[in-house]
């Protein structure tokens, strides 16, 4: 009896023991399925579908959809839907959209006038987990950082060039313009292509009513529009006056009266030059691919003041920009990295368009196989840039849109004297810019 029960007491142990080990399995089963199910999901997550929304100028649109199509290829969760409106009511469009919440995840422009809004997110942390290569931006990278941080990429530049009709020059005998003019040697052969009147006038020179465009001078020297001393745009707007006096350009006045646009100037065919920025390769081969123009055009750097070496010019870089408020700032990044980096920039040089990033690969996608005009592109790649004006908050919607706009205005049309205009110009950015941004 006794060694039955010990029998017995002998198999239930070893039955507990069985079971506790049984037991143990499963929960080690059970905690090693909770963590590959976790892995699963994170894995799920990871390729979840999102939907992003892109506000881009509308001339880049085009451009952006097929970026867009290369780059879903890989990314075939994000789905993005592009937006714009006309180019006059682009940022007003976008900051009212914005600022009600529902906006968009990107959107492109100058960050200038995007940094008041307190919803550009920092770039810094995502650049740095990407590994991506900066070096492509050259000195934008570092130029155009705000208070130390990258709030935005660029996939363009602007820079400015002389556009010039070949056709016309040939037509009167003239030298075409060199590569390396004065800004005095310009006008002399602005005023001898000059000829005519009425519909028939000929124009030496087309120069836009920006005041980026008088004051350029200055800034090929290297003054900003926000220096407390701006003695040199004085010589700057006096020099688009005497322009207007010569009869080589269309006066400031007609120009707003008339809604007159270098674009449609140019394509015209009575302009023989016209200073604008690197954009309108791309308008002038559109307008060619369509039959809108039947002359020979090409391009040379700006004139550039005395002393001051050739293709010496502006640049203002367009950029992509993150709304700090994204639910999907990875996802977002990720397109923006694309867009901005060699394979949207492929593109878009392809398209006639000077990008931000710059290699071998895309210096040749920009300068093609030679078959399109202008014959001279590489001037556009060969530039030494200043910037256009300080990133700066305020810059560009107080100190250029309004305060050298205004004043600026005033003394093309008569009202007041250029020294007077500059004096007043100098005076209004020390109250309306320099106390309000200087130093933030």
């Amino acid at each position: 009896m006794k060694k039955t029960m010990g029998l017995i007491a002998m198999i239930i142990l070893c039955i507990g023991i069985i079971v506790g080990c049984s037991s143990g399995n499963s929960n080690e089963s059970n905690a090693n399925a909770k963590e590959n199910n976790g892995e699963a999901k994170n894995n799920e997550n990871s390729n979840e579908s999102v939907s992003l929304k892109m506000a881009v100028f509308p001339d880049d649109k085009e451009t952006f959809e097929s970026v867009y199509e290369d780059f879903k290829k890989d990314h075939p969760n994000i789905d993005i839907t592009f937006e714009s409106f006309p180019q006059q009511q682009y940022y007003e469009k976008i900051r009212m959209q914005l600022s009600s919440g529902d906006g968009y995840d990107l959107f492109t422009g100058q960050m200038d006038q995007m940094i008041d809004t307190g919803l550009l997110a920092s770039l810094d942390d995502l650049i740095k987990e990407s590994g991506l290569d900066v070096s492509g931006f050259g000195t934008m990278y570092d130029t155009y950082k705000h208070e130390d941080e990258v709030k935005s990429l660029p996939y363009r530049k602007s820079n400015t060039l002389l556009y010039y009709n070949k056709t016309l020059f040939d037509e009167k005998g003239v030298e075409h313009p060199t590569d390396d003019m004065t800004w005095d040697e310009f006008r002399e052969l602005a005023k001898k292509m000059t000829s005519g009147s009425g519909e028939n006038k000929v124009y030496g020179a087309y120069i836009q009513q920006w005041p980026q465009l008088w004051y350029m001078s200055a800034v090929q020297e290297g003054a900003t529009i926000i220096d407390k001393d701006l003695t040199p745009f004085k010589d700057a707007l006096q020099f688009r006056l005497d322009l207007e006096k010569d009869g080589s350009i269309m006066g400031w006045s007609e120009q707003v009266t008339t809604g007159a646009h270098y674009n449609a100037a140019f394509q015209k065919g009575n302009v023989a030059m016209s200073i604008i920025g690197d954009w309108h390769v791309a308008q002038l081969r559109e307008a060619e691919t369509a039959g809108d123009i039947d002359f020979d055009w090409d391009v040379v750097p700006v004139p550039h003041p005395e002393g001051i070496a050739k293709n010496t010019t502006t640049a203002l870089p367009v950029t992509v920009m993150m709304n700090n408020n994204t639910k999907h700032p990875k996802e977002a990044f990720e397109f923006l990295k694309y867009a901005t980096g060699k394979e949207g920039a492929v593109q878009f040089a392809s398209n006639g368009y000077l990008t931000g990033y710059m290699d071998e690969d895309v210096e040749k996608a920009y300068l093609g196989d030679g078959s399109q005009k202008p014959e001279n592109l590489h001037y556009f790649l060969e530039a030494k840039e200043y910037p256009e004006y300080p990133m700066l908050q305020g810059v560009k919607n107080v100190v250029v849109g309004q305060i050298f706009t205004q004043e600026g205005e005033l003394a093309l049309i008569g009202e007041q004297t250029v020294d007077e205009a500059i004096d007043k110009i100098s005076e209004r950015v020390q109250k309306e810019w320099a106390s309000k941004y200087e130093g933030k």
